[in-house]
């Protein structure tokens, strides 16, 4: 089963200035959001196969509009993140179908490698529910410098038989970060840690 999408959501955050502190090259992020039916809402359904297929659809799909949102090469990406958003008629395992199970593969093709785990979030709500996406390094969890959020909304979403699927991708870290750890100068990225 593909996704059945009702709508598409791509905006850039770009960060120019912190404490008045000149951030060069600026910070960008970008979030794609995919506003989907969900074929399970309104019932218990014991095997959700169908939305874990949609998710590994959305996970290339989301990521792929990320990059090309930030005008970058697929290796340039640095961090990444995903999150869902069910309506009232589905339930948290539906989310997680989406997100967990083969979503990353195909986001990780879309930023080319990816060997650290990708941050995740889900939860219920009504339309305008606001969910913050967590971030982190893509190559290496242990980058302190990468972990932030992003926060995704859609004004007329999720419908109580909808999905909201948001997926983040960064080309830096946060705007001067200065908390000292691993550097992304000295990732290895082969543990997906350090």
């Amino acid at each position: 089963m593909s996704a059945n999408i009702r709508k598409i959501i791509v905006q850039v955050d770009e960060v120019r200035v912190e404490m008045g502190q000149a951030v060069n090259p600026p910070v960008r992020k970008a979030l794609a959001m995919a506003v989907i039916d969900n074929p399970f809402a309104g019932r218990y359904e014991e095997n959700l196969d169908a939305l874990v297929a949609i998710g590994e659809e959305l996970g290339g799909l989301l990521g792929r509009r990320c990059v090309q949102a930030l005008g970058i090469e697929p290796g340039q990406a640095h961090s990444y993140g995903k999150a869902a958003i069910v309506g009232e008629a589905g339930e948290l395992e539906h989310a997680a179908a989406i997100l967990h199970p083969k979503l990353g593969a195909p986001l990780r093709e879309a930023v080319e490698k990816g060997a650290a785990l990708v941050p995740s979030s889900k939860k219920r709500g009504g339309l305008g529910t606001a969910i913050d996406v967590p971030l982190g390094h893509k190559d290496a969890a242990y980058v302190r410098s990468h972990f932030d959020a992003m926060e995704a909304r859609v004004a007329d979403a999720p419908r109580a038989n909808e999905i909201v699927v948001a997926v983040v991708v960064t080309d830096s870290g946060r705007p001067l970060p200065r908390i000292g750890g691993l550097q992304a100068h000295e990732i290895k990225g082969q543990d997906g840690l350090r």
